[in-house]
C-alpha cells in the first residue's frame, strides 16, 4: 500500500463530554461516534498548553511552546522551525492548510500584524500546495459572514446567510478534490474555530435553530456547581459541536466518493477544553481537566477496530504520529512520540502541561492526581510587558484527587493530610521541568 493520506480535522476549545462517545447523552456527534466505533479513541489525552497559539505551535512542531518561543498568544512561529508540513513536503507529500492559523502575528500593529490581512508565505509554516486561512479567524469573520485569504493573498468571502463552519467544510471538500492524486499522498489540516466563542461578542454563535436542539442537555458536573457563564452559552456551544459533526460527516463521505477512505488516516482533535469562566475569568488557561483534557480520535491505517485506549497521551504525539504513518523519522528534539509506539505498558505515566497568560504555571496530570504550581504575571502585566516563559520560583496552587473527585471540586493543596502526596508530585513535576525545560526552579508550599 502507498503512503497514506493524512487529514486532521481540528476544532477549537471543545470539551470531550460534548461528544457522544465521551459521554454526551444527546445526539451531538453521530458521525464522530461512528468514526470512533471503527477507529481508536483515546480516553486520556491532554493539551501541552490550554491556549490557542501555544498549542497550535506544538501541533506544528511536536515540541512544547517554550521550545519555540510561542508560550503566549501573538507570537509568530519562528520561520526556520522544522514543522510537520515541511518534513512531509520533503517526503513527497502535498501539504495544505485551511482555517484558523494564529501563528503569524506578533502583537501590536505594523508589519508583523496579520490579524485582518493575508499571511505571507514565509509565515505559513511550510504548507505549500493548498492554503485558505486567516491568522485570527474571529477577527475576519463571525458565525455568519466574513472572509479568509487564499494562497494568492486574495480574500475569499462568505455572506451573512452562510454559516462559517459550513463555508469551511465546502472548501475542505474542494481541497480534497485538488490534493487527491493517486501518485502523491497529501497532508491536509482543517482548523475550525467552532465551538470557540466569538470574542468581540462574547457569544457562542451556533447555526440558527441549533441551540434549541440542546436546551435540555445535562450540565457537566464540573460546571453545574459554579456560576460561570455556562447557563447562557452551553446549549449554543453544543449547537456548534453538532454543526462541526455534520461537516465531518460530509468529509467522510467525500473520502468514500474519492475512493481513498481505506488509505487515509483521519485525526480528530481540538487544542483545549472550556470551563465557561468557572475556574478563572476566562474559558481555559488553567490546570483543570475542563481546560487540558481533549478528545483524540483516529481512524485509518494503523488505527482501527473500535478500540478505546486508556494510556495517557498528549496532543504533542499527533505530529509524531503523522510522521510515523508516512514513514518519516521523528526529529530527536521533538517531545511527542508516535501513538503507534505507545500502549498502556510503555505510554506516559504523567502528562506535563505549561500554563500561560493567566499565570506562569506548570502542572502534571497522572492517572489519579492533578498537581499545579504558578507564579503571578501581575508585575509584568502592570508594566505592559509580556510575561516570561519560565519562572525561578513557583507556589503550589492546586491538588485534586481525580479518582475520588472526578469533577475537581475540592482543592487539597493546603490539606495537611496530603503533604506526602504533594512532595511526591512535586518531585515528579520538577523532573518534568528539568527534562523539558532544562531548569530546576524552587517550588514553595502555598
Amino acid at each position: 500500500m502507498s503512503s497514506p493520506n493524512l487529514l486532521v480535522f481540528f476544532t477549537d476549545q471543545q470539551r470531550p463530554d460534548s461528544i457522544g462517545c465521551y459521554g454526551q447523552a444527546l445526539p451531538t456527534t453521530p458521525h464522530l461516534d461512528q468514526m470512533a466505533s471503527s477507529g481508536v479513541r483515546y480516553q486520556h489525552a491532554y493539551s501541552p498548553n490550554p491556549l490557542c497559539g501555544p498549542c497550535r505551535a506544538s501541533l506544528q512542531t511536536g515540541r512544547y511552546p517554550t521550545a519555540t518561543g510561542n508560550h503566549v498568544n501573538n507570537v509568530h512561529l519562528p520561520e526556520d522551525t522544522e514543522t510537520v508540513a515541511k518534513l512531509l513536503s520533503k517526503a513527497g507529500y502535498a501539504t495544505g492548510y485551511l482555517g484558523k492559523w494564529h501563528l503569524a502575528s506578533t502583537g501590536g500593529t505594523g508589519p508583523n500584524q496579520y490579524r485582518t490581512v493575508a499571511i505571507p508565505e514565509h509565515r505559513r509554516g511550510g504548507y505549500q500546495d493548498y492554503w485558505l486561512a486567516a491568522d485570527a479567524l474571529e477577527w475576519t469573520s463571525h458565525g455568519y459572514g466574513g472572509f479568509l485569504f487564499n494562497a494568492d493573498n486574495q480574500a475569499v468571502t462568505f455572506d451573512n446567510k452562510t454559516y462559517r463552519a459550513d463555508f469551511m467544510t465546502d472548501h475542505l471538500l474542494d481541497a480534497l478534490e485538488q490534493l487527491h492524486n493517486p501518485d502523491r499522498p497529501f497532508f491536509l489540516m482543517a482548523s475550525y474555530i467552532e465551538p470557540h466563542q466569538q470574542n468581540d461578542r462574547n457569544d457562542y454563535e451556533a447555526p440558527k435553530g441549533y441551540a434549541e436542539k440542546f436546551a435540555e442537555a445535562d450540565i457537566p458536573g464540573d460546571l453545574a456547581p459554579f456560576e460561570g457563564d455556562w447557563p447562557q452559552h452551553y446549549a449554543k456551544y453544543l449547537g456548534c459541536v453538532h454543526s462541526l459533526d455534520e461537516g465531518l460527516g460530509r468529509v467522510l463521505r467525500k473520502l468514500d466518493d474519492l475512493g481513498i477512505t481505506e488509505n487515509t488516516l483521519v485525526v480528530f482533535i481540538t487544542d483545549h477544553g472550556c470551563h465557561f469562566c468557572t475556574r478563572n475569568g476566562e474559558y481555559k488557561r488553567s490546570c483543570h481537566d475542563a481546560s487540558i483534557h481533549v478528545p483524540m480520535i483516529l481512524k485509518g491505517p494503523g488505527f482501527d477496530g473500535g478500540q478505546v485506549r486508556n494510556e495517557i497521551t498528549s496532543l504533542l504525539d499527533i505530529p509524531a504520529t503523522l510522521l510515523a504513518a508516512a514513514g518519516v523519522d521523528v526529529p530527536e528534539d521533538w517531545h511527542g512520540r508516535p501513538l503507534q509506539e505507545q500502549n498502556e505498558e510503555n505510554g506516559r505515566s504523567v502528562h506535563f502541561t505549561q500554563l500561560s497568560e493567566s499565570q506562569v504555571g506548570r502542572c502534571i496530570r497522572t492517572d489519579r492526581w492533578t498537581y499545579s504550581v504558578m507564579t503571578s504575571i501581575s508585575p509584568w502585566r502592570e508594566q505592559g510587558q509580556q510575561p516570561p516563559p519560565y519562572a525561578d520560583e513557583y507556589v503550589e496552587d492546586y491538588l485534586y484527587d481525580n479518582e475520588n473527585d472526578p469533577h475537581q471540586l475540592t482543592n487539597l493543596i493546603s490539606d495537611p493530610e496530603y503533604k506526602e502526596t504533594r512532595e511526591e508530585l512535586k518531585a515528579i513535576l520538577l523532573e518534568q521541568i528539568l527534562n523539558i525545560e532544562g531548569l530546576t526552579p524552587e517550588i514553595r508550599p502555598v
